[in-house]
């Protein structure tokens, strides 16, 4: 059945005529893909990643961008983040764990459309790194103020490069991206309905972190996090649809196919690469663990562990090639932006292991903080801590955590597990209240099922019906 066009606004138009992929674009969007994908845990491979290939290269394929799918490398990344975005260059990208969120195609094909329509409309242009100390430590002086959220600020060089693509975008843009993702989606032979069911489905699940937070420090940042939303916007999403003249979906029978596809796939952390368990983290791989401070959350990707909260911030990283622990404390001022001698470094210990730490205090924004860098020789491998704390405390917000840093025997570290998404068809009898204790979380479960699986928490679930469960590897 032809589909009505949605009405765009001048600048939407624009847009959706957009030029095609330049030179310069693919050169910088080659440079920075390495990079978006290390810190996102790399690619997932398996029968999701090509189906979300399949899917984002047939919608990006609408904007205009590029005249053949094979113009977009679109990429599911091993990340335990709700997230998706698009860089220029042709490439795409959406997490596991949004992935896990939808429950059927169109919703995977507005989120895809969505961020190719923020690439489209140019609305990274204009942003500027830095990766000198003043402009460095200037967000973390903020974030140490209550200015800010804490992300992963201590990451310099060329991570500093990827984030510009993943920044938060206003109001304004969100609209326009929204727009043309209903165009492209259209355009794909997708329902523009699945738009306004992934935004609620976002929203639903960004309500359920908050409430969970409080027992759960380490709940993850979500799309929602860089894509500002509100009923308003979902309501907005809602009227583009109506626009296409096509009836909104009753959602029956389900998208089976889609379902099915999920069944097996990691969620929440991949063991390989540590497991953040309230506030606990552990390594198994490198038979690692430490535990941040109340309240403070735990943020993980393939080169570094982040520890964020009210009084600093703390990263831990490998000293990958270097021998001697004054020479690992120097690097890592060199990646802050500083510049310290060796000779101002302390040799000490932490729990009779060797260590060597040194301060410094900066000034950034006209307010100062201390930025702290201890290395610790563990049995093969040497750990640095970088910390950056409101000035006066230097790392004594972290003495305890640092203290706790140690490693596992061999037992706990083949005790550390996993969660995958498991497609279930309901039974005769079964029912929301039943099939939630089989949720592999000790709280809210209930709430997770609803909220995982899109449906009214009073819904009476019928036989032959598929739902999404999360279960323990």
């Amino acid at each position: 059945m032809a589909l009505a066009a949605t009405t765009l606004s001048p600048v939407a138009a624009s847009a959706q005529q957009a030029r095609s992929i330049s030179m310069s674009e693919r050169a910088q969007g080659d440079k920075v893909n390495p990079q978006l994908v290390a810190e996102y845990g790399g690619r997932y491979d398996g029968p999701q990643a090509a189906f979300v290939e399949r899917v984002g290269k047939q919608v990006a394929v609408q904007s205009g961008l590029a005249n053949a799918g094979d113009d977009f490398t679109v990429q599911l990344l091993n990340s335990s983040i709700e997230n998706a975005f698009a860089i220029p260059g042709g490439y795409v990208y959406v997490t596991r764990q949004l992935l896990a969120l939808m429950n059927n195609e169109d919703e995977l094909a507005f989120v895809m459309g969505h961020e190719v329509g923020h690439v489209a409309a140019r609305h990274s242009a204009g942003r500027r790194q830095t990766s000198a100390i003043g402009g460095l430590l200037a967000g973390i002086v903020g974030a140490v103020a209550g200015k800010s959220d804490f992300g992963q600020l201590l990451g310099a060089g060329a991570q500093q490069a990827s984030k510009l693509y993943t920044l938060k975008f206003g109001r304004d843009q969100e609209y326009q991206a929204d727009t043309l993702g209903v165009r492209y989606v259209i355009g794909a032979g997708y329902d523009p309905w699945g738009a306004p069911e992934v935004l609620a489905q976002l929203d639903a699940s960004s309500k359920l972190q908050a409430r969970t937070a409080g027992r759960q420090a380490n709940a993850t940042p979500t799309w929602l996090s860089t894509h500002p939303s509100n009923a308003k916007r979902v309501a907005r999403a809602r009227a583009l649809a109506q626009q296409t003249q096509r009836d909104s979906p009753a959602r029956a029978p389900q998208d089976a196919a889609f379902l099915r596809m999920l069944d097996g796939m990691r969620y929440d952390d991949d063991p390989a690469k540590g497991v953040i368990d309230g506030q606990t983290f552990r390594q198994p791989t490198l038979r690692i663990r430490f535990t941040a401070p109340q309240g403070y959350s735990i943020s993980n990707t393939d080169d570094a562990v982040t520890v964020s909260g009210a009084r600093g911030q703390a990263q831990l990283r490998m000293a990958a090639g270097i021998s001697r622990l004054d020479a690992a404390v120097v690097e890592g001022f060199r990646k802050l932006g500083g510049q310290l001698s060796a000779n101002q470094v302390r040799q000490t210990t932490i729990n009779d292991r060797k260590a060597a730490v040194a301060s410094l205090t900066a000034t950034a924004n006209r307010q100062r903080l201390d930025a702290t860098v201890l290395a610790i020789q563990f049995p093969g491998a040497m750990y640095v801590w970088t910390m950056v704390t409101p000035p006066g405390d230097g790392a004594a917000t972290f003495t305890p955590m640092i203290a706790g840093f140690t490693t596992m025997t061999a037992a706990e570290a083949g005790q550390v597990g996993g969660k995958h998404i498991r497609i279930h068809s309901v039974r005769q009898g079964e029912t929301i209240d039943s099939l939630s204790k089989r949720m592999a979380y000790p709280d809210f479960q209930r709430e997770r099922f609803v909220m995982l699986n899109g449906i009214d928490p009073n819904l009476e679930l019928r036989p032959g019906m598929l739902v999404k469960l999360v279960e323990r590897d």
